[in-house]
């Protein structure tokens, strides 16, 4: 009987040895496959983010925009300055990088906006590379201006709260998904109304945009904000407040 029950022991041990190691055949391939897809999402993911924040023909927006002003402003570019990557805007970036000693292609990639001295344009594409935040840097570029446009004489702080909003409503479902989309809603910002948003930001202000996209809120979640002082709707004094800096009342 002894014999009989070791013998079956080693029996069945063996079948279930046998079980476990065909489940393991089977799966550790899917396992493999599984993770290799995962792999692979995300560089197309990281490559799709960092091919958005580069610039070639056809792009457009405010960043182009940046570029065509300073290559026309150093003699290269001789055509308007309308945030249209054209044939115009390409062969002034070919000659400037010819100048420069860069890969003459025509494309402004984290080398020529380096030589451009566009540093804070470089540095989002660089922690792009590195899977920085997902927008691009002409996504930077417009939150800046707006910052600039809306919040120049208030703090840092404050400039910084200003981006923060923007971005709480790209988060938010009842506004646009895009930095875009929120600044250029009807009626959103005054800056848009007055043509201010047109103006060039300074370096506090691409600072201010770059902390807030780095995840800094000082507001703590708003999705407003007013100054008391010149506001004319009394619907946003019906928003709860959530914090005040500088001259704004930020609230949801």
């Amino acid at each position: 009987m002894k014999k009989f029950i070791k013998a079956g022991t080693l029996t069945a041990l063996s079948v279930i040895t046998g079980v476990f190691a065909t489940v393991a055949a089977v799966f550790t391939p899917i396992a493999l496959k599984n993770r290799e897809e995962s792999r692979i999402t995300a560089t197309m993911e990281e490559t799709a983010t960092l091919a958005a924040a580069v610039l070639r023909q056809g792009s457009k927006g405010g960043e182009v925009k940046e570029v065509q002003r300073r290559l026309k402003q150093w003699g290269y570019y001789k055509g308007s300055v309308d945030g249209v990557f054209g044939t115009g805007t390409k062969s002034a970036v070919i000659a400037f990088q010819k100048r420069n000693g860069l890969t003459a292609d025509g494309v402004v990639g984290a080398s020529t906006y380096k030589a451009l001295g566009m540093t804070s344009s470089y540095n989002v594409l660089q922690n792009q590379t590195s899977g920085g935040s997902g927008y691009t840097s002409s996504d930077l570029y417009l939150l800046a201006k707006t910052i600039y446009a809306e919040g120049r004489g208030e703090p840092y702080t404050g400039q910084v709260a200003i981006g923060a909003v923007i971005l709480n409503r790209v988060r938010s479902s009842s506004f646009p998904n895009t930095i875009a989309g929120v600044v250029y809603q009807k009626n959103a910002f005054t800056a848009v109304a007055d043509g201010q948003i047109n103006l060039t930001p300074d370096n506090t202000a691409m600072r201010a945009a770059q902390d807030a996209v780095n995840g800094w809120d000082p507001t703590g979640g708003a999705i407003y904000y007013y100054n008391p002082a010149i506001a004319t709707s009394s619907w946003i004094f019906s928003r709860k407040t959530i914090a005040v800096i500088g001259k704004h009342v930020f609230a949801v």
